[in-house]
């Protein structure tokens, strides 16, 4: 077992990712044993450590670019409004309701921070792969999905034809306890891709998390506030 410390500081990932027009999709989840990730409208589990793992690892980016962080309206509406718009990352926001009126903290920097509303992630995507859109933002490094249930079955559900294809989870584990009162989950991803008949998931090693990541990361089993939980991460 091992007891979690931040990231070190390190300099950002190297830009392996393809910055135009658009990059592949990873998702971004904390997740039990049977894939709860929620429970009425929040986290099962406070856990600020692994958070800062989110947030270091959906931050960093190669000086002159940015990263996206894709989410669907229940996941913004989750996020503290001191917290809005997550900073240093372009916020896009998906509801269906076209007159949903985004009200997130005004930026310092709105190059570094900016916030998008979408009705769908047909539209949103589009606007990310759009080199004109690049005039309200940096161009983009890598693209975050992180939430919520929804978003990731419609993602995961993406053809490999698709140039939005979903290739990588970032997944934490929670290994237990079993947070058996979860009532939102996400999809067995493993099982959609054999449906689909695409390319199959593997288990990546510790040292090609750490080195696309771009941080040192805590191998094996973490424990925080009393919950055990990995770091994963999954390609294909």
């Amino acid at each position: 077992m091992t007891s979690y410390s931040p990231p070190p500081s390190l300099p950002p990932p190297p830009d392996t990712d393809n910055t135009s027009p658009m990059p592949r999709l990873t998702l971004i989840v904390a997740a039990t044993k049977t894939n709860g990730i929620g429970r009425n409208g929040g986290l099962p589990w406070r856990l600020p450590k692994e958070m800062a793992y989110f947030a270091s690892t959906t931050t960093k980016a190669p000086e002159g670019t940015t990263n996206a962080v894709i989410m669907g309206r229940n996941t913004w509406e989750s996020i503290p409004k001191k917290f809005q718009p997550l900073k240093n990352r372009a916020n896009v926001v998906i509801s269906r309701n076209d007159q949903y009126e985004l009200t997130p903290s005004p930026s310092p920097d709105p190059t570094a921070t900016t916030t998008h509303l979408h009705n769908s992630l047909d539209t949103a995507l589009s606007n990310l792969a759009d080199p004109q859109a690049t005039a309200n933002r940096k161009p983009l490094h890598r693209a975050f999905i992180i939430g919520g249930a929804s978003l990731y079955t419609e993602t995961l559900h993406l053809p490999p034809s698709s140039p939005s294809f979903v290739d990588r989870i970032l997944l934490t584990r929670i290994l237990q306890p079993d947070f058996d009162d979860c009532d939102t989950f996400m999809p067995h991803f493993v099982e959609i891709a054999e449906e689909q008949g695409s390319e199959p998931w593997r288990q990546a090693s510790h040292a090609e998390l750490e080195s696309w990541v771009g941080a040192e990361v805590p191998e094996g089993e973490v424990v925080e506030n009393g919950v055990h939980y990995e770091f994963q991460m999954w390609v294909r």
